[in-house]
Order: structure tokens, then sequence, then C-alpha cells
């Protein structure tokens, strides 16, 4: 396959919301100029060296038929579920949430140096797959190809 130089169609600029209990991110996939990727729903971008801009989080809320894909550049995420899955995702970790029907779970950030900051990615997954019973649900293959970069799976839906 011969490697084609193309030209960027367009830019974007990210809108700035406010999601949570007050994070603010700016958000690239999702918003009103780019929402029209399914099954990518969003792509959100947060950095900031202002507490104010995320210590409140992302307090117990659900998911329903929805993976983030979190990649953190700076300061810590702790995430905990209602069955009892939990976890912190720093600097170079990456974090892969499947989350079905009928769970709940919150992420709080905590910073390290003053610092937070990170991508989350939210991809849209097929009803049969969100529809399985805790039973049959079972956490995604994550394969590392970096030893900078640690994978922890977990089974929760």
């Amino acid at each position: 396959m011969d490697a084609q130089t193309r030209r960027v169609a367009r830019l974007i600029d990210p809108q700035h919301v406010v999601e949570g209990a007050g994070v603010r991110l700016r958000r690239s996939i999702g918003g009103y100029a780019l929402d029209y990727l399914d099954p990518f729903l969003l792509l959100d971008h947060f950095e900031s060296d202002d507490p104010n801009d995320y210590l409140a989080g992302f307090p117990l809320h659900p998911h329903r038929g929805i993976e983030t894909v979190t990649y953190m550049l700076a300061g810590e995420v702790d995430h905990k579920d209602t069955i009892g899955n939990a976890g912190t995702i720093g600097p170079g970790d990456v974090q892969w949430m499947t989350a079905g029907g009928g769970l709940m779970h919150e992420e709080m950030p905590r910073p390290r140096e003053g610092k937070m900051g990170g991508f989350q990615l939210w991809v849209n997954m097929p009803a049969k797959l969100w529809r399985a019973s805790i039973r049959e649900a079972s956490p995604p293959t994550i394969s590392r190809r970096s030893e900078s970069i640690s994978c922890r799976a977990s089974s929760g839906v």
C-alpha cells in the first residue's frame, strides 16, 4: 500500500463544557461541529493547574452502553463502582471501562504536584453487549505494547 499525503479537511476548535459536579473540559468529538462519528460519542480533554476546574469530580452516576478509555497525562483519578471495583490511574496509565446497565460509578480527580490532565474517549456499545447480565459480562482484552503504559481490566456491568 502506497502512503498518500492528504490535506486537512477542516480544523475544529474544541468546545468548552462543564460536566459532572463542575469539571471544566474541552470537547472535540461530540460537540456541535463534530457530532457524527458513531461509535465515537465524545472525546474530552481535561487539563488544568487550577483545582477549582476539576476537584468536584464526577460523583456517583450511571452509564449504560458506554465504554470509556481514559489516558492520564498528569494527576490521578480514583475510580470505584457500586459492585466493589476500585482503582487509581495516574500519569501514563490507561483505563478501559465497559459499562452496561444497572451499575453506578464515580471518578474523582486528585492533583499531583498541582496538575491534572488527560483524555477520555467515549465509545457507544452495541445494545446486545450492554444488555448482558453481570454474569455474562467480561472485561475487554487489553494488550500492553509499552512498559510505560499500564493497563488493568475489571468487569462490572
